[in-house]
């Protein structure tokens, strides 16, 4: 087996070094999340965290790598023998435990690093019945699941915001409380579950809801670098690695040993260090100052300061540990809706710290007046691995946009504007002309043929508000979500079947309904109960999935020319807003002109969607069946991609089609098109005044549709059901 990529070979990215540094040291911060975009080494670097950890005592034998020195007395593999100590009146006397677990000795290994897949289900995360002994022996067996696994180690989720909510709820509250608690099938386990948890994500995949957000300690974002020469070190390096890893890891080891002892001297300072009162202060009046909600940040910003003062050798917190323990525990608990991007106002930061500047740190019982400089007066900036290496020096100092053994050009960041930026920000020279275009469109937005359709500024889009759930009816199978019926995992049972593979979950009671009646043939002798392949059942569970909601709109000039286009934006924003709720994936279809563009190809990242939505600029002629068709073809694809996730369509329009000889013919034969698919489809209406011609209705038979007016889409506590009354059976198919 390959040694891992070094830790300290990895160039730049210096905050995601100290972050990572920082939670080896004391877990207790609450993990790390790592946003950036793909290729920038955030597995690598989390790997190589994992040998830079010390190796720990664990007894012989014992699943939950129970401490010797320090037993978990309610261990399920206990009672452990840690050598003479105060018995508790309430355990067992020494004398009637199991021979085979007293006196149990101990072994050193080294920290689990446990990689938690993303199709993992929940019964390997917690654990559940071991189903082998308990159908053959008739007893109640824990099997440990991956939580007991990483207890003292690592637990890395890669792309955790593509995990289900309820796992990562299950993952955070085990991290937070130190503990994980199992209540399934008959088996009650309590076990201990402390590690170093790391979730990395790729933004442009989706978000994590807020409230998840918030039960991760620290944060960092991180790009690839745009320095030449850092990116030659990059590829220099990784090219020498593939060539050698054994021969590249022995020149630095070194500098990885003196990292793994600077993080053990920091965990054996970590309980001298001192918060003042006015390091206290300081950190609530930053959380207040920022509007953060509840008391979470609070703590991680206490803890991290803390770890952040035993990493650089003092056993003081000082102003520049809060400061820095702002700017990791923060940014990522400033959203308030999924729209917002992470971040932090270092103005606002400063004008808060400044308001202690005076404040004389309380000075102990036997400190100095003043701070005695530590080993490292370089402060917790310098927290990462130190510059250099057997190379002489070398790119490390790069910054937090620095690369990694895998980086690559790995596609553009988003801008550093955060995301107001573009709201009020004109459009570049390439889409504002500066000269008018030769021909301008007619009241209802027609235009001589042969001309493009002139660009206009964006318009700003009405406040989001909630909106009516629309589902897909039938029964589906796609990814759990929140929006339309379906067979999950999860969810209520509804009913049980025979696995039609290898058995994934039990149906307890199904099973020994089946057995039940077989017992006396099959000559049963003692408690075991005699269970065969045929009995075995599993359940069936009905819950919500998400689904693939595809956005067709209208940015014609018939939109525009009734100032209704910031109407219309909000409304989008707001389906948009609802998609991100129920875990849907989305997708962007614009028409104007003489074409239709797929301004967002199909993602679960909604606020790309409306930061697409903000810069939409409308006017020109209303290819409506253009916008249909490509709608079918993009919806071809991604059957082929993701056949279980089922569409549903909404078509953003006032019905108006315009550009040809047959235009609303060309219209309605593309509709029934989707329609001969039984795709489930909307139609928000978006023609206003008072004289309406009924087009958008229309379009809405055509699509076997419901077509909802743009007023009318606001929730008024009743559910609207997408009916599709010809086609709801092939729909379901």
């Amino acid at each position: 087996m390959s040694p891992h990529y070094p830790f300290t070979a990895i160039v730049g990215m210096e905050e995601l070094r100290l972050g990572l540094l920082l939670n080896a040291v004391s877990p207790s911060v609450g993990g790390v999340l790592v946003r950036g975009e793909k290729g920038t080494a955030k597995s690598t670097m989390v790997r190589a965290l994992a040998g830079l950890l010390p190796s720990i005592d664990v007894v012989e034998g014992c699943r939950f790598a129970c401490d010797p020195a320090s037993p978990d007395r309610r261990c399920p593999d206990g009672p452990h023998e840690a050598g003479p100590r105060e018995k508790d009146p309430q355990e067992a006397d020494p004398q009637e435990r199991d021979p085979q677990k007293a006196g149990a000795p101990g072994r050193s290994r080294p920290a689990n690093l446990v990689e938690l897949p993303v199709g993992v289900s929940e019964d390997r995360v917690v654990g559940s019945l071991d189903l082998e002994r308990a159908l053959s022996e008739g007893v109640k067996a824990y099997e440990p699941g991956l939580l007991a696994q990483a207890h003292r180690g690592v637990l890395y989720i890669d792309e955790v915001n593509l995990l289900h909510d309820h796992l990562v709820d299950l993952l955070l509250d085990a991290a937070a409380m130190g503990q994980s608690f199992v209540e399934r099938e008959g088996v009650s386990v309590r076990h201990a579950a402390r590690f170093l948890l790391v979730g990395t994500m790729n933004p442009e995949e989706g978000e994590l809801r807020p409230q998840l957000l918030d039960r991760f300690g620290l944060t960092v974002e991180i790009a690839a670098t745009r320095d030449p020469q850092e990116r030659a070190e990059v590829v220099r390096r990784r090219l020498a690695y593939d060539a050698d890893p054994e021969a590249f890891a022995a020149r630095w080891a070194q500098e990885e040993r003196s990292l793994a002892e600077r993080i053990t001297r920091a965990r054996a300072l970590l309980p001298q260090v001192v918060l003042t009162d006015t390091a206290l202060r300081r950190i609530t009046a930053v959380c207040a100052a920022f509007e953060v909600d509840g008391l979470r940040a609070d703590i991680v910003m206490a803890r991290t300061a803390v770890a952040l003062a035993a990493w650089a050798g003092r056993t003081e917190v000082d102003a520049e540990d809060v400061r820095t323990a702002a700017q990791l525990a923060l940014p990522h608990r400033r959203r308030r809706n999924p729209f917002d991007a992470p971040g932090l106002d270092q103005r606002q930061l400063d004008e808060t710290l400044e308001q202690f500047e005076d404040d004389d740190p309380d000075p102990g019982p036997d400190g100095p007046d003043g701070p005695e400089g530590g080993p490292d007066d370089a402060g917790p900036d310098g927290g990462g691995p130190d510059g250099g290496g057997p190379d002489g020096g070398g790119p490390d100092g790069g910054g937090p946009d620095g690369g990694g053994p895998d980086g690559g050009p790995g596609g553009g960041a988003p801008g550093d504007g955060g995301p107001d930026a573009g709201q009020e920000a004109p459009l570049d020279s390439a889409s504002q002309p500066s000269v008018p275009p030769q021909g301008a469109p007619s009241e209802n937005g027609a235009q001589d043929p042969g001309r493009t359709a002139p660009r206009s500024s964006p318009v700003a889009a009405a406040d989001p508000f909630r909106t009516k759930l629309f589902k897909v009816p039938g029964l589906g199978r796609g990814a759990q979500g929140r929006r339309s019926r379906a067979e999950t995992d999860g969810g209520h049972t509804i009913r049980s079947r025979r696995p039609s593979g290898a058995l994934a979950r039990l149906h307890l009671t199904a099973t020994l309904r089946a057995a039940a009646p077989h017992q006396h043939a099959r000559g049963r002798t003692g408690r075991a109960l005699v269970v065969r392949r045929d009995d075995l059942r599993e359940p069936v569970r009905e819950g919500r999935e998400s689904n693939l909601v595809l956005f067709v709109v209208d940015a014609s000039g018939s939109m525009a020319a009734r100032k209704r286009m910031s109407a219309v934006k909000g409304a989008v924003l707001s389906l948009l807003l609802d998609a991100y709720q129920r875990r849907d994936k989305v997708g962007l279809i614009t028409f104007r002109g003489r074409e239709a563009d797929l301004a967002l190809p199909p993602t679960s990242s909604v606020e790309v969607g409306a930061a697409r939505l903000d810069r939409l600029p409308t006017g020109g002629r209303t290819p409506l069946a253009a916008g249909l068709l490509r709608a079918h073809e993009v919806l071809a694809v991604e059957r082929l991609r993701d056949p279980q996730r089922r569409p549903l369509v909404v078509v953003v329009t006032d019905g108006r089609a315009t550009g040809g000889e047959d235009a609303l013919g060309d219209a309605r034969r593309a509709a029934g098109l989707l329609a001969a698919r039984g795709t489930a489809s909307i139609v928000l209406d978006c023609e206003s005044g008072p004289v309406r011609l009924g087009l958008a209705q229309t379009l809405a038979v055509d699509l076997n549709a419901t077509a909802v007016r743009l007023e009318d889409l606001r929730a008024e506590g009743v559910a609207a059901l997408v009916r599709d009354s010809r086609n709801t059976m092939r729909s379901a198919a």
